[in-house]
């Protein structure tokens, strides 16, 4: 017969199982390749070469777009991050809110405009035109070593604007920024 001993040892172990089981559904990862309407997903991946569009989606994790896919986010909240490595074009627009940074690495084209970022913005070694227009940055906006112009409007930075070895030089003004604006970025 059971005892007390064994009753909380089957206990115990249907627990630990139904415990490791609720963390892999907890972690699940969305492809998207089309349109994404107002729905909660944990995590979502745009993959290589893949268009997707997010209206009104919430993402409790983190966004992150693959080679030469393009991402279209408006009025989405992503708790985590929006990241993308050699893609092709990014937008997060139209009271968009991300409780972490967006960082376009290496990429085409990006957009951040009219949302609220809770952390950084960060641009680096993009080859076509990019812009930061009328944003709630949390933190700081890092514009480094792109090559295809980029434009830096009416932003509110809580941290420092940062700009360094673009070519040709950010354009743009009317930021207020709490930290200090630096090189290529002090006049903006």
């Amino acid at each position: 017969m059971f005892n007390a001993k064994t009753t909380l040892a089957v206990s115990f172990v249907c627990f630990a199982a139904l415990s490791m089981l609720s963390e892999s559904v907890d972690a699940e990862e969305r492809v998207c390749t089309g349109t994404i309407k107002a729905v909660t997903l944990d995590n979502v991946r745009v993959p290589q070469d893949a268009i997707c569009r997010l209206l009104g989606t919430k993402v409790k994790g983190t966004i992150n777009v693959g080679r030469r896919a393009t991402l279209r986010a408006e009025d989405v909240v992503v708790i985590g991050n929006v990241q993308a490595e050699n893609a092709r074009e990014v937008e997060v627009i139209d009271g968009s809110r991300v409780g972490g940074s967006v960082q376009i690495v290496q990429g085409g084209a990006a957009t951040v405009s009219d949302s609220r970022i809770d952390m950084d913005i960060l641009y680096d070694s993009n080859r076509r035109a990019l812009s930061v227009l009328r944003n709630r940055v949390g933190g700081n906006v890092q514009v480094y070593q792109n090559s295809g112009g980029v434009v830096i409007r009416r932003n509110i930075i809580d941290g420092n604007l940062q700009c360094k070895a673009n070519n040709p030089r950010p354009t743009g003004g009317n930021n207020t920024v709490q930290g200090s604006k630096e090189d290529q970025c002090r006049n903006l």
